[in-house]
């Protein structure tokens, strides 16, 4: 993965997969050009995915009233 889409946020990764795959469904792209466009396509998903789950790890953890994370449980209805 370039530096470059490292410091893509969520959105703008999510932006371009999503042009990428427009591209793509259209039919009219040369083989070459089509492998180029999934690897890209790989690369973008699998940060995505990353930041997901960066957010994931921290979502389950809450700030207690002395400002220490502590892991967070959702306790369901039985």
């Amino acid at each position: 993965m370039t530096n470059q889409e490292t410091e893509l946020t969520f959105e703008q990764a999510m932006e371009q997969l999503e042009e990428l795959v427009e591209k793509l469904e259209a039919g009219d792209v040369p083989l070459e050009k089509a492998i180029q466009y999934y690897q890209d396509g790989m690369r973008l998903s699998k940060l995505c995915n990353e930041k997901l789950g960066r957010v994931e790890e921290q979502m389950q953890q809450v700030l207690n009233e002395h400002g220490e994370f502590v892991p967070y449980e959702v306790q369901e209805d039985e």
